[in-house]
């Protein structure tokens, strides 16, 4: 696969939330349908729902009402029913791939969707202190001005690497233009983010086609989560990242074990269970070798930093 890098070293990353971050046709698609029916706002099909987001998803949906007061009131109900209903699912690798950016580059979300759901989806997958700035739609509605703020502001290049503290290595500069990067799945965001003067990533899993991005003038549109790595990073993406980044978000996340629990193991009970599993490799009948005791073969999926840090405290390594 072909490494793409971007015209300049990226340092900042805006990542729009709502089929960017997360999967959002249906989940969103079925909230919005209940608006649309309560106040006869004529969207009954989800391709309808979806054509909303080639400009500004607000304004968009201010067309459609009789007049400011009926728009206020469709923007308030819709906000609500997201704040206590909606809690989409991560796409696919990408939680991987926010940790791996986090350990390089300034992360920031920008939605139109309410704070307390970003609060929700970015808790709920450990990814909440990868991300420095979250602008919701309910504090910062249009996406252009934000970028714009988020640009003018010092205080937007700190970073927080996967961890509650923020970087404290002195004053930085503003965030300069052309190595701040939004990630979105929407034509209207895109141009939103051009005329803001900052670069462009396409993802191809979201509401627009790869057709539609490009067309709005995204530099590149990936295919697959780990394709944004390797365009906004280039070489480094090879490199594992250290620290808070490297620890391992949940061991299971939400309905994605297939074994019938609730999703809420942590990652200490991971940790748990992976000195559990290298106590039982040690404890196993050793493959016996000229070179002396071997570890046995139940190690299975035990960490192996993990496993050399039991045998040196029982004197096996």
């Amino acid at each position: 696969m072909t490494v793409h890098t971007g015209p300049q070293r990226t340092r900042a990353v805006i990542f729009d939330l709502d089929g960017t971050l997360v999967q959002t046709r249906v989940a969103s698609w079925e909230i919005f349908a209940r608006i649309s029916e309560r106040f006869g706002l004529g969207i009954t099909r989800p391709e309808q729902y979806y054509d909303l987001f080639r400009g500004n998803v607000f304004t968009s949906i201010e067309t459609l009402c009789r007049d400011g007061t009926e728009a206020a009131e469709v923007k308030r109900a819709f906000l609500d029913l997201l704040r206590s209903e909606y809690t989409p699912p991560m796409v696919p690798g990408l939680v991987e791939v926010v940790r791996r950016l986090a350990a390089e580059c300034t992360l920031a979300v920008l939605s139109s969707n309410a704070m307390q759901v970003l609060r929700r989806v970015l808790v709920a997958n450990d990814l909440a202190f990868c991300f420095a700035h979250v602008f919701g739609g309910d504090v910062a509605p249009d996406k252009r001005a934000a970028i714009q703020a988020f640009l003018a502001d010092a205080g937007s290049a700190f970073r927080r690497r996967c961890a509650a503290d923020y970087d404290e290595a002195g004053a930085r500069a503003v965030p300069e233009p052309a190595s701040t990067v939004l990630v979105t799945d929407t034509a209207g965001d895109v141009r939103d983010a051009l005329a803001a003067g900052i670069r462009v990533v396409g993802v191809a899993w979201g509401m627009h086609s790869v057709d539609e991005l490009t067309a709005a003038g995204a530099e590149f549109v990936a295919l697959w989560p780990q394709e944004l790595s390797a365009h906004l990073l280039g070489e480094a993406a090879a490199t594992p990242p250290s620290g808070a980044c490297a620890i391992p978000a949940r061991a299971v996340t939400a309905g994605g074990c297939g074994c019938g629990c609730d999703g809420s193991a942590t990652v200490g009970t991971a940790r748990r269970e992976r000195r559990r599993a290298a106590a039982r490799a040690l404890a196993a009948p050793a493959v016996g070798t000229a070179a002396g005791p071997a570890v046995g073969t139940a190690v299975g999926t035990a960490d192996a930093e993990l496993l050399a840090a039991v045998r040196r405290v029982c004197g096996r390594g």
